[in-house]
């Protein structure tokens, strides 16, 4: 029998039944529908990154582990907080199961720790927006209220049909969950609860029996419906990009507390990406006394400024003495740079605020915490950005970004 249940209010910690809640998120390296999906950004983060950051943040789990058969997943996972279990070819492939990736990762986790496990959770990449209040509402149902399994759903209204089998005129498409003479109303018609492909917790001892995450009594927990997507496609990937900003619960511009350096990009960030060229030759371009002041005001409070360009025009290395920064221009590799330039100050890269606009600046986008779109940016940097400014390059984005890290009156 299913239950239906939303998402308790924060609990007290001395309110919480105990019990031993493992998170498992799959996330296996191939991908066919999406080539690198777990790692593809969403809101300037991997996707993987994104359900272990939620997971951590459940105060219900006890340990987050991500199933994986990719290097790079796995240094991502860790580096997002997880722990990693290296998944077999033998559950690697495209016909292996989630189940079987959980099932593994449990019993691998208990090996490690020497602890067993009460509850466990499958939590997909797949949704981007999952939520740390989502995955606490599936472990309450179970510890809690005292059901076996428990699930994400969303309330749908829709109309479902179906074609016939082999699509001829005698084999007419019919309504799934509705007669094709009767059309009733919304309200008169039975609440529909779409299964969501979020999170979903399992008794341990009953899921090791049964073998699969439906067994024995179902609690079906509501989330919003405006934040159900499953990427399982390239135009997924593309709408939930346009979507983070509206709907990710952290949403928000890095503070001083987020950041220990920031990398400027030159062109297009400091510049509004126009070069004036007079009768001789000579390149000119065009900044922004703002800027100036803010990068001023980021250099007092402490915070490292570096110019990261792959234009060799000397107008880089000038713009840079004037504001009594450092740089690195004419560069072919940013990233190797940047990771170097790191390295030799003591910086964690996820410490890295770095501000671009255009496809040379991904590679640094992809070593940062903090990839910053200024408003003009090509289509894909600002996909893969974690922030935006609403001003353009060269009309004041770095004097904005000053403004997130040191507030509003920065230039008192």
């Amino acid at each position: 029998m299913n239950e239906t249940h939303r998402p308790p209010a924060e609990p007290a910690e001395n309110d919480q039944a105990s019990g031993s809640v493992l998170v498992v998120i799959p996330a296996r390296g191939g991908s066919k529908g999406v080539p690198g999906k777990n790692l593809a950004p969403v809101g300037g983060v991997p996707l993987v990154a994104r359900a272990v950051r939620a997971s951590v943040r459940a105060r219900r789990v006890t340990a987050v582990v991500v199933s994986t058969d990719d290097p790079s997943i796995a240094e991502a996972a860790r580096t997002a907080g997880a722990e990693v279990v290296l998944r077999p070819a033998a559950i690697a492939g495209d016909t292996a199961t989630s189940e079987a990736a959980v099932l593994h990762a449990m019993d691998a986790h208990e090996a490690m720790t020497g602890a067993g496990t009460d509850v466990v959770l499958l939590v997909q990449c797949t949704s981007p927006f999952v939520t740390s209040e989502e995955i606490d509402g599936v472990v309450a149902a179970v510890l809690d209220g005292g059901a076996d399994t428990a699930h994400t759903v969303a309330p749908f209204h829709g109309f479902v049909w179906r074609e016939g089998a082999d699509g001829s005129a005698e084999d007419s498409a019919y309504g799934v969950n509705h007669d094709k003479a009767t059309r009733p109303r919304r309200q008169d018609r039975p609440q529909d609860l779409l299964e969501t492909g979020t999170a979903y917790a399992m008794r341990a001892p009953g899921f090791r029996a049964a073998g699969h995450r439906f067994f024995g009594r179902t609690a079906l927990v509501r989330t919003d419906p405006a934040k159900v997507l499953e990427i399982d496609e390239p135009a997924d990937l593309q709408r939930a990009r346009a979507l983070a900003p509206l709907l990710d619960p952290t949403a928000a511009t890095p503070t001083r507390d987020d950041v220990d350096a920031v990398v400027l990009d030159f062109d297009g960030t400091q510049t509004d990406d126009r070069v004036l060229i007079d009768s001789d030759g000579h390149e000119a371009v065009t900044v922004h006394r703002g800027d100036g002041l803010g990068i001023a005001a980021l250099r007092r409070a402490g915070l490292p400024v570096l110019i990261l360009s792959t234009e060799t025009n000397p107008v880089v290395a000038a713009r840079a003495r004037k504001l009594d920064v450092p740089v690195l221009h004419g560069i072919d590799r940013k990233d190797l740079a940047l990771k170097q330039w790191c390295e030799e100050n003591g910086i964690a890269p996820e410490r890295v605020l770095y501000a671009g606009n255009d496809v040379n600046d991904l590679p640094c986008f992809g070593l940062v915490g903090w990839p910053v779109a200024v408003a003009q940016a090509h289509d894909v940097v600002r996909a893969a950005a974690r922030a935006i400014t609403t001003a353009e390059g060269g009309r004041g984005a770095i004097r904005e970004i000053a403004a997130w890290l040191l507030g509003p009156t920065l230039a008192r």
